[in-house]
C-alpha cells in the first residue's frame, strides 16, 4: 500500500524568549528566523518549509505572544499569532523547560482543543536537575489536554526527529504546495534586511530600544553580484549614536556581519551599505507599521 503523503501549516508559538525561531530553523536546517538573546526578535509571521519524502512542513515562526507591554506593534504582533492559530492544521507550544510564567498561561485559551497541538519543553540541556521534568509537565499537562509532549533542545538538536514525527502524524493528507527545494516564502530581500536588524539586536540590543526597523531600499543584482542599500529606521536622533558608535564602529560591524550572511544566502558577492534614518513614532502608529510591511 502506498503511503499518503501529508502536508500542512504548522504554527510554532509561545512567550517571547523561549527559542521558537531557534526551533523553526533547527527543524527547517537552515537559518529562516533571526534569533538573539533579545525577547520579540521576531516581528513577522515567517513560513519556512521542510520536504521529507511523504510530509512537507510549513512552518510558521510566529512573535513571541506580548502580555505585559501594549503599544501599536505589540497588538499587531499578538494579531499576527492569534490568526496564525486559527489558520494552520498543527500547533506547537514551546515552553522553557523548569519555567513557567503567565505569559505562558495566557496562551491556553488560545490553543485549539483539536487534538493537533503539542506541547514542547525547549532547552532541556540547561535543566539543572532532570528529575524535576516530570512534575513540571504534570503541571502544565493539568492546564490543557495536549496530545504529545516532547522534549528538546533546539540549540542542540535534541529530539528533533521525534518532534518531526509527532508533528507529520498530525498533517492532513495532501500534495505539495511548494517546490522540493523551497525553504521559505518569504522573499530573499525580507531576510536580508531581518539579518540585518539581527546583528542590531546582538550587538546593541541592550543600549536600543525596539524603536527600529530595516528597509531595503536599493536591491541591484547580476551576475557579479549584488548591491543593497539598506536603512536603518529609528524613533529618535538620540539613537543615532547608540547605532554608529564610537567612530562608526558599531554600524560597520553591523554592516559587516550582516554582509558575510548575505554572501552565504546569496552565492555571490555583496555590496551592502547601511545608513540610518529618523521616523518619529513609528512603531506605535499602525498605519506606519504597515506601510513598513507589518502584518
Amino acid at each position: 500500500m502506498t503511503t499518503p503523503h501529508r502536508c500542512g501549516f504548522v504554527a510554532v508559538v509561545g512567550r517571547p524568549n523561549v527559542g521558537k525561531s531557534t526551533l523553526t530553523n533547527a527543524l527547517i536546517g537552515t537559518k529562516i528566523s533571526i534569533v538573539s538573546r533579545k525577547a520579540q526578535t521576531t516581528r513577522h509571521r515567517i513560513h519556512g518549509v521542510l520536504t521529507r519524502e511523504n510530509e512537507q512542513f510549513v512552518f510558521v515562526d510566529t512573535p513571541g505572544f506580548q502580555t505585559r507591554h501594549g503599544g501599536a506593534m505589540n497588538r499587531m504582533m499578538n494579531r499576527v499569532v492569534t490568526q496564525a492559530l486559527a489558520d494552520v492544521d498543527v500547533v506547537v507550544h514551546v515552553v522553557e523547560a523548569g519555567k513557567w510564567s503567565a505569559g505562558d498561561a495566557q496562551l491556553l485559551p488560545l490553543l485549539p482543543k483539536d487534538g493537533n497541538t503539542i506541547l514542547v519543553v525547549n532547552k532541556i540541556d540547561a535543566l539543572k536537575n532532570k528529575n524535576d521534568m516530570f512534575s513540571y509537565v504534570s503541571k502544565i499537562m493539568a492546564q490543557f489536554p495536549y496530545s504529545a509532549v516532547v522534549p528538546v533542545s533546539a540549540l542542540r538538536g535534541v529530539q528533533l526527529e521525534e518532534l518531526l514525527n509527532e508533528i507529520a502524524a498530525r498533517l492532513p493528507e495532501g500534495e505539495p504546495m511548494f517546490e522540493a527545494d523551497t525553504l521559505t516564502d518569504r522573499p530573499v530581500r525580507f531576510i536580508a534586511a531581518e539579518l540585518i536588524r539581527e546583528k542590531i539586536f546582538r550587538l546593541v540590543g541592550d543600549e536600543l530600544p525596539y524603536g527600529c526597523t530595516v528597509m531595503i531600499e536599493q536591491w541591484e543584482e547580476d551576475d557579479t553580484g549584488v548591491r543593497v542599500a539598506a536603512c536603518v529606521l529609528v524613533e529618535r536622533e538620540g539613537y543615532r549614536p547608540i547605532l554608529l558608535g564610537a567612530g562608526g564602529a558599531h554600524m560597520k560591524r553591523i554592516a559587516s556581519e550582516a554582509r558575510q550572511d548575505m554572501i552565504k544566502l546569496l552565492d555571490k558577492p555583496v555590496h551592502l551599505e547601511v545608513y540610518i534614518k529618523v521616523r518619529k513614532g513609528w512603531s506605535d502608529r499602525e498605519s506606519a507599521l504597515r506601510e513598513l510591511g507589518y502584518e
